[in-house]
């Protein structure tokens, strides 16, 4: 293997596609669905069709298929995706290259017309997590550096709030689970809180937004009025989250908190941190 590029871990295969790394061996084990190669020190490396492979099984199993069926049907059409995947791959690239230069262009009729063709061809999971938040990643730190404009950050981030907010729509209508997401107050970076919104919802869950820069009292509130099973507080800077320390501790009394977003961390008890990029924490919720 040339320096074990595109392979993972367990440990980071079952982030990205939200099993737990006890499932995935019994998978390996039992139905062969996980072909793994090993690494010179002896580990388990798992490769891009291991992950479509999980990816196929859990679609097999939401359709009520036994696990033996449901991974001979992953196994299947795997090999057959396995075929396509580098051109799929190409296609992926090209596309995320023309959304990129439409934006920094300030052309919103090539840009949207480059979502359309993403949205189409791939998942919007695979969109959302191969294309536009690595996208938002690298605009931010070509402003920070000087190599992107603030006319420029803000129109490639408004466009795509547009489109996100679009596969939000009816989010809340779900029978599901019921999420409370919320920004922290003064925070109003809340793309990657949306694209977790958005993952989460096509995961069956009811999802109750509440936006950018939202006062501890009307969280508190929609919790009470809501009683979700999850409340998600996002923030770009610890010193955003620092404050809400004893709120959130006192939430999660009653339901599960997490904190999410480049700010994320905290050392209290009951209150989980999403580390994880937005689509990989929403699969592993």
């Amino acid at each position: 293997m040339e320096a074990n590029v595109g392979y993972l871990r367990i440990g980071e295969l079952s982030r990205r596609t939200g099993v737990a790394p006890e499932l995935l061996r019994a998978w390996e084990r039992r139905y062969g669905l996980l072909r793994p190669d090993r690494s010179e020190g002896g580990f388990r490396l798992y490769s891009d069709a291991d992950e479509r492979r999980v990816e196929a099984m859990k679609e097999q199993l939401k359709k009520g298929y036994a696990a033996a069926e449901a991974a001979r049907l992953a196994t299947d059409g795997a090999s057959a995706g396995e075929a396509r995947a580098q051109g799929d791959d190409g296609e992926l690239t090209l596309e995320a290259r023309r959304l990129r230069d439409a934006l920094d262009a300030f052309d919103e009729a090539a840009a949207q017309a480059s979502l359309d063709n993403l949205f189409a061809a791939f998942t919007v999971e695979t969109v959302l997590a191969a294309v536009v938040l690595p996208y938002l990643a690298e605009l931010g730190e070509r402003w920070a550096a000087g190599d992107a404009t603030v006319a420029q950050e803000h129109f490639a981030s408004n466009l795509i709030r547009g489109r996100l907010l679009g596969l939000a729509r009816g989010w809340g209508a779900a029978d599901g689970p019921r999420a409370v997401l919320a920004c922290a107050p003064g925070e109003l970076h809340d793309l990657g809180l949306i694209a977790f919104g958005v993952t989460l919802n096509r995961r069956g869950w009811a999802v109750a937004y509440l936006g950018p820069d939202t006062p501890v009292d009307s969280l508190t509130d929609a919790v009470a009025r809501l009683k979700p099973d999850l409340v998600v507080v996002s923030a770009t800077t610890k010193r955003r989250l620092t404050p809400l320390v004893e709120p959130l501790a006192q939430l999660g009394r009653s339901t599960a908190v997490a904190v999410a977003g480049a700010g994320a961390a905290t050392g209290l008890d009951g209150i989980r941190v999403l580390d994880a990029d937005p689509v990989t924490a929403a699969l592993a919720v």
